[in-house]
């Protein structure tokens, strides 16, 4: 083929995640993504402060609806976001090698993914038996401690790992009930928008995640500082950003969970991220007449 009639590629547009839809950005900004050759592989909306604001609406919406749905019918939507990513393999793998993984470690990245989203879904029934308890109280009482679902947690996602460290979180959150709004890796952000569309065709309720693309400089503060947030996850940045972090999310006090130091093969496959999102109820019961 001669080079007149060479073929320019169409780079897809990847649209952010809000309340089961897939809207444009509301400020139409969009920055191009480019490989290590500087080649443009996507189109990836810049999102701004009025989506996340969008995203909070939603999530808030879905959240009451999704904490008191079985925890068999939660552990059944993860399973089945597994399934659906499993039958898209081959494309994640794609993409993350597009971000700069090799074959093999993108193959791994995948199939961790995939186990990740499955331990979590086998968890969502078992963790209140292990960290609820009956209390020794000292007059005719019951006294039961249960957890539950701390609300909207907002997360920024971790950097280097686009998709075992964004599952991570995000199942974790949503198998103890919470909604969350995730900012995606800046840098690696293919695979966070095409996990929603994997969302999308599973059973999650729209609104219960919720993903945004764009820049942690500009978008870090609404995350922690917006008053219908009740927690708020960050995996990166050094003493200025926990500082900002924790300094904002004290206006309403919302709990600030730190995971910048995780190994994301092995750290993160506990039920401890679990409790990470929850509150703990205690209830007093009268024993006797």
């Amino acid at each position: 083929m001669s080079a007149k009639n060479q073929r320019i590629a169409v780079a897809k547009t990847y649209k952010i995640y809000i309340g089961g839809k897939f809207p444009r950005t509301e400020s139409g900004r969009y920055f191009a993504l480019e490989d290590k050759k500087g080649n443009v592989i996507a189109n990836v909306c810049r999102g701004s402060r009025k989506d996340f604001r969008n995203a909070v609406v939603a999530a808030r919406k879905a959240q009451s609806g999704w904490a008191t749905a079985s925890a068999y019918l939660r552990g059944q939507v993860l399973y089945r976001i597994a399934e659906m990513l499993e039958g898209r393999r081959e494309q994640f793998v794609t993409e993350l090698v597009l971000q700069g993984a090799t074959q093999r470690a993108a193959e791994k990245e995948i199939d961790q993914s995939i186990d990740r989203l499955i331990y979590f879904a086998g968890w969502t029934d078992k963790y209140q038996q292990i960290f609820s308890a009956v209390n020794p109280v000292s007059s005719s009482h019951f006294n039961f401690s249960v957890l539950e679902p701390t609300g909207v947690v907002s997360m920024l996602a971790p950097e280097d790992s686009s998709l075992l460290g964004l599952i991570s979180n995000i199942a974790p959150a949503i198998a103890g009930g919470n909604s969350c709004i995730v900012l995606a890796s800046e840098s690696k952000p293919l695979c966070a928008i095409s996990f929603a569309e994997v969302l999308h065709a599973s059973d999650v309720p729209g609104g219960v995640v919720n993903i945004l693309t764009g820049f942690r400089a500009e978008l870090t503060e609404y995350f922690a500082s917006h008053m219908d947030v009740n927690a708020v996850i960050y995996c990166d940045g050094g003493k200025a950003v926990a500082r900002t972090v924790q300094v904002l999310a004290a206006e309403n006090i919302k709990r600030v969970i730190a995971r910048n130091r995780l190994d994301w093969d092995s750290d993160a496959e506990n039920p401890y991220l679990i409790r990470d999102t929850q509150e703990v109820k205690t209830t007093w019961h009268p024993i006797g007449s």
